[in-house]
């Protein structure tokens, strides 16, 4: 049986910690009614309303290689697509349904074309497996907090058997762990319920799951959503890991207010997942986007507290990432091909939030954001005169100075940077001054 050892642990997060930026990618059937991933759910849709569907699954413009190229060239590290969401429908060619997109008119295993193209292009390959399952039989329907036949007594729970689901859902895991290489995030979704119907932790045999799935990928990450959802933080925030807990949390639609720690002030490993508009799956009225320039500030944001961004997009029935999430990507991009040196392999400064911005950290190294110029020269605030070795502008490499004069004599214990007589940042977005401190 899997258990939790520290120095282990600490490793295998070691990569995951310095990529700090990822892509999280819903696509399946709910693509074509366009209303959102949980359509079945929320609309309370029968199967036979919504197996259509199955039927005309057939994304012409599917190309993963342009998917992996764009994730990349956005400045990720890695990407985590969802090989079965809460519909039941998977992505890959699974022997134990035929529920698949093999058995579409796709024809196509879309979660080995994923990890392949993925893979080329250098990244971390991740898969998303949700624990719920809407078309299996055995899945609880009436009274379910969640199924889309939850207010039907007629779809009486009376001869579903459970367990039999759970070896499908295990089964299913077994052959994601095994036939596609290395994997090295696992994105299980998601715990709910209270009292002795929870369905979270053991419900889910989570402890021979998790060691089935450790023996089989060495090495991978798994969230925290075999014991939490987004309402929770898991055994690991308790000091006390079960062998199912979960090696990061997962925040969804929010970041931390001042990062995460455990209850005993330790810092935990986290990551805010969150959409670029407001659905997860593709959604033809939905087009309230957030910009570029606000998604660089975030990640800024989630590195500066010591967290990782999972950003999403919704490919399109046809299989196309949205012109607008491709032109999101594409400014994230430019931003952080001049940038990413403040972001990956960085975390924490230890110092307060500046006015102007925010401060992230690797080593003996300070990254100043300055979302917003000041008046005079910039205030390093935290730092004294002699703690400073050198100051550079981290897009053009190109030395700043300290500033000197009767203004900044006043403030002898804060050192400022000169940028020059310009009032206007060079970049609009973010401009990043690199400070390296001096070992004192």
């Amino acid at each position: 049986m899997y258990r939790f050892q520290r120095d282990e642990y600490e490793k295998r997060m070691r990569w995951y910690q310095d990529a700090r930026f990822g892509m999280f990618i819903h696509w399946g059937l709910y693509a074509i009614p366009a209303r959102g991933e949980w359509v079945r759910s929320t609309e309370q849709m029968p199967e036979e309303d919504y197996m259509p569907f199955f039927h005309q699954f057939n994304p012409v413009d599917f190309d993963p290689k342009a998917w992996a190229r764009m994730a990349k060239e956005a400045g990720m590290k890695y990407a985590v697509l969802t090989a079965k969401h809460h519909d039941g429908f998977c992505l890959f060619d699974s022997q134990l349904t035929d529920f698949k997109s093999t058995n579409t008119p796709c024809g196509r295993d879309i979660v080995r074309e994923f990890l392949d193209a993925v893979r080329a292009e250098g990244l971390k390959a991740g898969l998303y497996f949700s624990l719920l399952d809407w078309h299996h039989p055995d899945y609880p329907h009436y009274g379910d907090q969640h199924h889309p036949m939850r207010n039907h007594p007629e779809c009486s729970n009376e001869n579903r058997d459970f367990n039999r689901y759970l070896d499908y859902l295990h089964g299913q895991v077994r052959e994601l762990c095994t036939n596609y290489g290395k994997l090295d995030i696992l994105w299980f979704d998601f715990s709910y319920g209270d009292g002795p119907e929870a369905m979270r932790g053991e419900k889910w045999r989570a402890t021979e799951l998790v060691t089935m799935v450790r023996e089989l990928q060495p090495g991978i990450i798994i969230d925290n959503r075999l014991e939490v959802s987004g309402e929770g933080f898991g055994s690991l925030w308790e000091g006390d890991p079960k062998p199912y807990h979960g090696d990061f949390v997962s925040p969804e639609q929010i970041i931390p207010p001042n990062g995460l720690l455990d209850k005993n002030g330790k810092d935990l490993v986290w990551e805010a997942c969150v959409t670029m508009n407001g659905n997860w799956g593709y959604c033809e009225t939905d087009r309230f986007f957030k910009p570029a320039s606000m998604l660089i500030k975030k990640l800024v944001e989630c590195v500066s507290k010591g967290g990782n961004l999972l950003l999403n997009v919704g490919p399109d029935a046809k299989g196309n990432i949205p012109m607008a999430s491709q032109e999101i990507l594409a400014g994230i991009g430019r931003w952080m091909a001049k940038n990413g040196e403040s972001i990956y392999g960085c975390g924490k400064a230890g110092m307060e939030k500046p006015d102007t911005g925010r401060i992230t950290r690797k080593d003996n190294t300070l990254y100043y954001h300055l979302f917003e110029n000041t008046i005079g020269a910039v205030p390093l605030q935290g730092l004294c005169r002699d703690q400073v070795k050198s100051i550079r502008w981290v897009a053009s490499g190109a030395e700043a100075h300290i500033a000197k004069g009767w203004v900044y004599d006043n403030y002898p214990d804060v050192v400022f940077a000169d940028l020059g007589p310009d009032p206007v940042l060079p970049d609009p977005v973010d401009t990043v001054l690199k400070v390296e401190l001096a070992s004192l």
